[in-house]
């Protein structure tokens, strides 16, 4: 991909002005996509089902690579005070409790750090009313057309761009691909709060034949907890299924007593399935229409990069259609620069679901392998992923704030 500067392509890094442009969902893909958008001039107008934008209780990380879009959109100040800054990602033997490694964060630039969606919802929202984006709560889309128009509440909308930010079950996605079926991993995934005061500042990562967890700590005392076991009972996508903490204890019966009392203090608790849907092969059309984020490739939780990729995915959309008065091309560029990159990191995250749960041999063999990992070179588990992190999105692709 082209690097652009500011300077660059004069006269096109207005092409957005006056460009009237709906987002489909008011999650943090849109919101990005729609920040980005407004402040490089463009009319936009965010369509949401809910009638209130909140979040289940859960936390994300935002690596440096997302980081990066959300400061070249004028929110560093604003997140960092919501943020918990990273230290290290910590391997663990969840049946002994004991640390494999630890491999240092402190060195990330940006900062990399620990976020309830909440607290990152709140900001997107703000930094999008501050930019001029209208956010209507409330909309059911009934349909949306193949010419970029669709019916919200009964009122046609005829935006000159649509965008699709609606999700795994998204709307718009159909209409570039046809009907598809995910199909179940074999896994299921638990997400909870709990209270930890004293929680270090680290990711750990609590591996065990055949189950995960993964722990984070989030502002005002809060414990992130994701758990994940391998089974063969399906279990409905999404993330708002209840389910009773006794099950995921009772999985984790025979863990280590730290990991163990922090799944204890789990009250509240939702359960979904794990599904794998390719990614997409058409992510935009004719200029009018185009997906970021879930909509365009679903991502499994195994490297937290599904809010950064969306994240990205916003900026350079915005970036490709501020830069090209045609918005066919830019579209199709947009398409050709993020694929293979999001290719790739979903390739990795699958890669992380298998080598969480290994047993017998190949468990020992890959612990004693970060163990010497984490003493030796500890700078070379980080150096791996230095494509993913080290990306820079606004540079890429030439992102400039006009507001």
């Amino acid at each position: 991909m082209k690097k652009f500067t500011a300077t660059t392509e004069v006269g096109l890094v207005q092409a957005n002005k006056g460009r009237r442009v709906a987002v489909i969902g008011a999650g943090i893909g849109g919101l990005t996509t729609a920040l980005a958008f407004a402040l490089t001039g463009a009319e936009v107008t965010v369509y949401e089902q809910a009638d209130a934008l909140t979040e289940v209780g859960a936390g994300l990380q935002i690596t440096p690579n997302g980081a990066r879009v959300l400061n070249a959109l004028g929110l560093e100040d604003a997140l960092t005070s919501v943020g918990v800054a990273a230290q290290a990602v910590c391997p663990m033997d969840a049946m002994t409790g004991r640390q494999i490694a630890r491999f240092d964060l402190t060195t990330q630039d940006p900062v990399y750090r620990f976020y309830h969606r909440a607290d990152l919802l709140a900001v997107l929202v703000d930094g999008c009313r501050g930019a001029g984006v209208t956010i209507k709560l409330g909309c059911r889309i009934d349909t949306v057309s193949s010419d970029g128009r669709f019916v919200a509440d009964g009122e046609t909308i005829e935006p000159l761009l649509t965008i699709g930010a609606d999700g795994l079950h998204s709307s718009t996605r159909p209409l570039l691909n046809g009907p598809e079926k995910p199909f179940f991993t074999g896994q299921v995934a638990w997400r909870a709060l709990v209270r930890r005061e004293d929680a270090t500042p680290c990711a750990q990562i609590w591996m065990a034949p055949g189950r995960h967890v993964v722990t984070y700590p989030l502002r005002d005392g809060m414990l992130n907890v994701v758990a994940v076991q391998e089974r063969p009972d399906w279990a409905a996508e999404g993330w708002h299924h209840e389910d009773n903490p006794e099950n995921m204890q009772a999985v984790f019966a025979d863990m280590g007593a730290d990991l163990r009392g922090i799944l204890a203090d789990v009250t509240d608790l939702r359960l979904w399935g794990l599904f794998r849907h390719p990614v997409a092969d058409h992510w935009q059309q004719d200029g009018i229409l185009a997906l970021v984020g879930d909509a365009a490739h679903p991502t499994l939780p195994f490297l937290a990069q599904g809010a950064n990729l969306a994240i990205e995915d916003g900026l350079a959309l915005a970036a490709c259609c501020q830069h090209d008065p045609s918005l066919e091309r830019a579209l199709a560029n947009y398409q050709a620069a993020r694929r293979p990159r999001v290719s790739k990191a979903i390739k990795a995250a699958n890669a992380n679901a298998r080598n969480y749960h290994l047993d017998g041999v190949k468990r020992h063999v890959a612990h004693a392998g970060l163990r010497v990992l984490g003493g030796v070179a500890p700078n070379a588990f980080l150096g791996r992923l230095g494509w993913l992190y080290d990306f820079d999105a606004p540079v890429e692709h030439g992102f400039t704030a006009l507001r």
